[in-house]
């Protein structure tokens, strides 16, 4: 294996990575600064109130996003398979 066929089957997995999780965390970058800003009009300090929701909403985005996630990894894994099997 060449270093370039090695930086494209790793661009290809960071790019792959990048479409999995990108989704999700933008979905908790929202909710965070929506309760952040909450939590500074209402001047309530608390914790827990920034921890809980954003795992409630994790769970459900990730319920969610299941499909679209394993569609990316199975379409990652066949173009690796691909590659190993041509030998390029």
């Amino acid at each position: 294996m060449t270093s370039s066929e090695l930086i494209d089957v790793a661009r290809d997995g960071l790019l792959t990575y990048t479409k999995m999780a990108g989704p999700l965390m933008l979905i908790i970058l929202v909710v965070g600064v929506v309760i952040s800003f909450l939590q500074a009009v209402t001047q309530i300090q608390e914790q827990t109130l920034t921890f809980v929701p954003k795992m409630l909403i994790a769970g459900l985005s990730l319920f969610f996003l299941f499909p679209f996630i394993g569609d990316s990894l199975s379409g990652y894994m066949a173009r690796l398979a691909s590659r190993i099997a041509f030998g390029g």
